[in-house]
């Protein structure tokens, strides 16, 4: 007789989650409010974890969790989940990133209309018996141009709401692709034309090293005089303090914050400024959000642990274990590839190829193209995986192109990497050292040999003497500790390329002091 798997629900969630784990044939306890003690001393029984925010899966709760295959996050951030230690314990980490979607762009639209017809200050002073109509003189939205950052699953759901509005749609995404943007009926652009064209402006991207601050002073100082601002999407995106500034000076005319810089947000410089709005991080926080993700993480544990299907994994690919040994080095390979074209394509990508020549052209495609696009797409959202990475290259429009080459050229095995740019295809190329070793050979028509591992820098310039004694000097002038050179030209005199590891994030002073150097083209900063 089957044993059936053990599901522990430690946080509040639906009911009908514990119905369809029971009807999927799982043993379901429901214990909640559990101390950190308490969880530990009975985790040992359980196959899965399901959980909302409050239970914090630790790496000492993980150690005690002999028999856990698999948590399931009912909700978007995992930061309760140490997936490192999951990972080392072979613990799949799941969650539910598109759950809430439409409940964040309701809100984010909810809002906007507060800050039109400021809906709050109105409220408070009318309850307060005064009856100050003169005062409170708001803006229609019919008409207005909505500037619209980030158009994901989230973003596309507010900008087909604000077209439902009459309102015009202004984009900008460096994944948004001319084509998918004619789909949506919105209008693509770069940021300068957004700030300069939008009346409303709402954020729709993670915070990522491309995004934070992207609502700077500076960018802020670039808006239309009047512009209104709605964030629902995370802290860190907006420059609070120079928000204020523009507040009190009128440039903006309103502000509506759902999410914080430190949260909870128990004080800031905003709070009592006149025309903010703020609410307590509410975007997914609607009985059909919790509904839904309770109800999706159930589904997708349940499909583990009871056929070994694997959706919106947070730390394993889809694959058999027949082909796990020899897939997961090409997977590395893969990932890193597509985060390094990701890193340094700065353009809009309508295609993305992958091809793979001699030995890595006879495996299993699907999961290795899955890693590049997880590489490539991790730039701009950190909660892509090897399994929804290729939804959302799908979701964005980018097509994604497969080629086959069997016969061998100037290694054994080969994977390439080749985006469509506005300036052209660009590629990278790698292969394994051994079979084992993931190395760079390639980039962008540069024969260039290199382990891609922490934190780097990646340098174009002229290929002139004296240029490695000048950069190590920078280097070591700011206490960066260099690892390893890795050097390559396309000609003696030409234009070369310079790959340099180091031990510690480079700043961007330095990066900009590197710029600065005689020759140098190019200099950007990676992680991996």
């Amino acid at each position: 007789m089957t044993t059936k798997p053990k599901v522990l629900i430690s946080d509040k969630m639906d009911p009908n989650a514990a119905t369809i784990f029971r009807i999927r044939g799982c043993e379901v306890d429901e214990i909640t409010g559990l101390k950190p003690e308490e969880l530990k001393a009975i985790i040992g029984k359980y196959d899965g974890l399901a959980i909302r925010s409050s239970t914090k899966v630790t790496k000492d709760i993980l150690d005690a969790a002999t028999n856990l295959k698999v948590v399931g996050r009912a909700g978007i951030g995992v930061d309760n989940v140490d997936i490192p230690a999951a990972s080392a314990k072979g613990v799949v980490v799941m969650n539910t990133p598109f759950g809430n979607s439409i409940t964040t762009a309701e809100h984010a639209i909810a809002l906007m209309f507060a800050l039109a017809r400021q809906l709050p200050e109105a409220d408070a002073s009318t309850q307060a018996g005064k009856w100050e109509k003169n005062r409170f003189m708001g803006v229609e939205v019919t008409g207005k141009t909505l500037g619209l950052i980030g158009a994901g699953n989230i973003g596309s759901i507010v900008a087909s709401r604000a077209l439902g509005l009459r309102m015009k749609v202004v984009a900008y995404d460096p994944f948004l692709t001319p084509e998918r943007a004619v789909e949506m009926g919105v209008e693509k652009a770069d940021l300068d034309t957004l700030l300069e064209k939008a009346d409303f402006i709402t954020l729709h991207t993670p915070l990522t090293d491309q995004t934070r601050n992207i609502l700077s002073r500076e960018n802020l100082a670039k808006t239309k005089q009047g512009v209104r601002i709605v964030n629902c999407a995370r802290g860190g995106l907006v420059d609070e303090a120079a928000l204020k500034d523009m507040l009190d000076s009128g440039h903006v005319a309103g502000a509506a914050l759902d999410v914080f810089q430190t949260e909870p947000a128990k004080e800031s410089p905003l709070f009592g400024t006149p025309n903010f709005i703020c609410t307590p991080h509410l975007g997914a926080s609607t009985t059909e959000a919790q509904v839904n993700v309770a109800l999706q993480v159930a589904e997708q544990m349940a499909d583990y642990l009871v056929t070994g299907g694997v959706i919106n994994a947070l730390n394993v690919p889809s694959l058999s274990a027949e082909e796990a040994p020899k897939l997961k080095p090409y997977m590395k390979l893969a990932e890193q590839l597509g985060s390094m074209v990701g890193q340094l394509t700065r353009d809009s990508v309508p295609r993305i190829s992958i091809h793979t020549e001699g030995a890595a052209a006879e495996l299993n495609m699907k999961p290795i193209v899955a890693a590049v696009l997880a590489g490539f797409l991790r730039v701009q959202s950190d909660t892509v995986n090897m399994v929804n990475a290729p939804y959302l290259a799908k979701e964005r429009g980018l097509e994604v192109r497969e080629v086959k080459t069997e016969r061998e050229g100037d290694y054994h095995t080969l994977v390439r990497v080749s985006v469509k740019t506005e300036a052209g295809e660009r590629s990278v190329a790698g292969t394994l050292f051994n079979n084992v070793e993931p190395r760079l050979v390639e980039m962008f028509g540069i024969k260039v040999e290199a382990e891609l591992a922490g934190y780097m820098m990646y340098i174009v310039n002229e290929d002139a003497p004296g240029f490695i004694g000048r950069i190590g000097t920078l280097l070591g002038e700011n206490q960066i500790n260099i690892g390893t050179f890795n050097l390559g030209r396309r000609n003696a005199g030409g234009e070369a390329v310079l790959l340099l590891s180091v031990d510690s994030p480079v700043p961007d002073a330095v990066l900009k002091q590197a710029c600065e150097l005689p020759g140098v083209k190019m200099v950007k900063a990676l992680a991996f």
